[in-house]
């Protein structure tokens, strides 16, 4: 019966977007004339190549315009929503009817309502049955429980703000946390520019336990973060691990602050002495020759 709920979406629906893929997906699982499917939040997203929240609207606008019921009476397998297209079941259950009168005898009542009376036990062969759930008064109103075929729709949604009272809605939940890296993109995640992110305790015992604090030295260190935020003053806010990432990369890099030898200085020596590369003491040699007086000044 999938074929008949799939072409009524395509003929009939006026649904457009995410909302008719939805509907396609669950009528893509209808088993029987009944017109009754049941699908998970995380396998009608999988299937739609859409988010959790995009379903869950595209959902909302179904069932509010009636193509669409959530039985909240019957659970399909792993405790996941029933749905059920009310108008492809109409529309088959006419079709049955019509079909039953062209075989009758012509006594036969033409004009009888199709029944759209819901049969769970026809259902649980695939899987579908009735939610164990304890009596209630408004429950008990029904003792025809399911099988009555009333659907319940879903309940409206809660409209946006804060749902839980003394809790405040930004900052963090422990007041004594300092609001440290904590500013917020337009998808949730907290970032921050480069020059506001602050050195924290686990980046400064990374730069000692890996030897850079005693190879640069406090002052070193200071300099080479400096140097760090001054390149980065352009950058786009980021989170704070990206930023930590970042700044123990270029403290990795940072060469430590050095003097250059009197034997570079004078241009003695053929190899590196004080520490130096052979590349910086060539430099070195340069620059001290460049600031010799000439005699033509």
């Amino acid at each position: 019966m999938s074929s008949e709920a799939r072409d009524w979406v395509w003929e009939h629906s006026t649904s457009r977007g995410t909302a008719r893929l939805v509907l396609l997906s669950i009528a893509d699982r209808v088993a029987d004339r009944q017109c009754i499917a049941w699908a998970s939040l995380a396998s009608l997203s999988e299937r739609t190549n859409a988010s959790r929240s995009t379903v869950r609207d595209a959902l909302d606008r179904l069932l509010a315009a009636g193509e669409l019921e959530q039985l909240d009476d019957l659970t399909g397998p792993q405790r996941s929503t029933v749905y059920r297209l009310p108008a492809t079941a109409e529309v088959l259950a006419d079709a049955a009817l019509q079909d039953e009168a062209d075989h009758a005898a012509p006594a036969t009542d033409a004009h009888a309502e199709p029944d759209v009376t819901l049969r769970v036990s026809a259902l649980r062969r695939y899987g579908i049955r009735p939610r164990e759930v304890p009596d209630s008064p408004a429950r008990s109103q029904n003792p025809a429980g399911p099988e009555s075929g009333t659907s319940q729709r879903k309940p409206a949604r809660r409209p946006p703000g804060n749902r839980h009272p003394g809790v405040p809605e930004t900052g963090p939940q422990n007041r004594s946390e300092p609001k440290v890296n904590r500013r917020y993109s337009s998808s949730g995640t907290p970032v921050t520019p480069a020059d506001e992110w602050q050195v924290d305790p686990a980046a400064h015992a990374w730069a000692r336990e890996n030897g850079h604090l005693d190879r640069l030295g406090e002052e070193g260190l200071r300099a080479a973060d400096a140097k760090w935020r001054l390149h980065r003053a352009d950058f786009k806010a980021r989170r704070a691990s990206a930023w930590a990432a970042d700044w123990r990369s270029w403290i990795a890099r940072e060469h430590a602050p050095r003097r250059p030898s009197p034997a570079a200085l004078s241009g003695n020596g053929t190899g590196p002495t004080g520490g130096m590369t052979r590349a910086e003491a060539h430099t070195a040699a340069l620059l001290a020759a460049l600031d010799e007086p000439t005699g033509t000044e």
